[in-house]
């Protein structure tokens, strides 16, 4: 069974978990997803956990490839004050800081005792971040991207694309190792320096991402995968975002980052139900 070491806890993925989706940015991709007044976050988390929530993941930079690129101390000023009145109105909450800065990384667990790191960039974008993550022993979201998010859809050219996202992989999650990070959980990346017929490519080879025995996240939350296929605004992505939930539980996946938790919740529920049956057993009955 996967597990991850949360403050001297074990955490595991028996039934997979949601991850709900906080952006305390005025430029999010998605609307409906952007607080910014303490009322309204406040709502948002309590929402979370009493929909179903098991991680809230608060981001104070948008990755969309039109947002502007915030440095540390910008984001910074941005992102603690959430933490801390987050931490005061939910001190159970387990937390999730969404940056590729180190030192945002830093002070988001030294001072508010954030649990998990998640890093779009995979430790590219700021070098220092994997020996800071394993100074802190948390566990740390290593996600697959090419460039920054204001140039990753110029790196989408592949000698060999499933087999160099798992090499992607592979690499980093040696050098964390090495560094005595032992908690990593896989995001491959959806929507991130990969064309739209990559995304789903990647979701139909979604199951060979165990390969690392670690917890693999899927977030595809009304990303443009869903919505440049639909035709539909992400206001409009709920309906292709639980679709395609379905099909990352299926496949196996631990963790479903979203916006929407009940509907998500719902879907870990469903999938659930139909996999207490063992088809293989089921057949050889049948068969004799």
């Amino acid at each position: 069974m996967k597990t991850i070491n949360i403050n001297g806890r074990l955490f595991d993925f028996s039934t997979p978990r949601v991850m709900g989706i906080v952006n305390v940015t005025p430029d999010s991709f998605f609307p409906g997803s952007r607080k910014q007044v303490a009322g309204e976050i406040v709502e948002r988390c309590r929402r979370i956990l009493d929909e179903g929530g098991t991680v809230i993941d608060v981001g104070a930079q948008s990755t969309s490839p039109v947002s502007r690129f915030l440095d540390a101390e910008e984001e910074a000023e941005r992102l603690m004050p959430v933490l801390r009145l987050i931490r005061r109105e939910f001190p159970d909450a387990i937390l999730s800081v969404d940056t590729f800065h180190a030192d945002v990384a830093r002070e988001s667990v030294e001072e508010f005792g954030v649990n998990i790191i998640n890093d779009i960039s995979g430790g590219l974008m700021d070098e220092r971040m994997f020996s800071v993550v394993a100074r802190l022993n948390v566990p740390y979201v290593l996600m697959h991207m090419r460039g920054t998010p204001q140039t990753m859809q110029r790196f989408t050219r592949y000698d060999s694309f499933i087999q160099d996202v798992l090499y992607y992989f592979s690499e980093r999650k040696a050098r964390l190792n090495q560094l005595g990070v032992s908690d990593v959980i896989i995001d491959p990346g959806f929507g991130f320096s990969k064309t739209m017929s990559q995304n789903y490519e990647l979701m139909a080879y979604l199951k060979y991402f165990h390969i690392f025995e670690e917890p693999v996240l899927v977030g595809i939350s009304r990303k443009s995968m869903i919505c440049r296929l639909l035709g539909v605004a992400p206001e409009e992505g709920l309906n292709g975002t639980s679709v395609l939930n379905a099909a990352a539980l299926l496949s196996g996946a631990d963790i479903l980052r979203v916006h929407d938790v009940r509907e998500a919740v719902e879907c870990v529920k469903i999938i659930g139900k139909i996999e207490e049956f063992d088809a293989q057993k089921v057949c050889s009955n049948i068969l004799g």
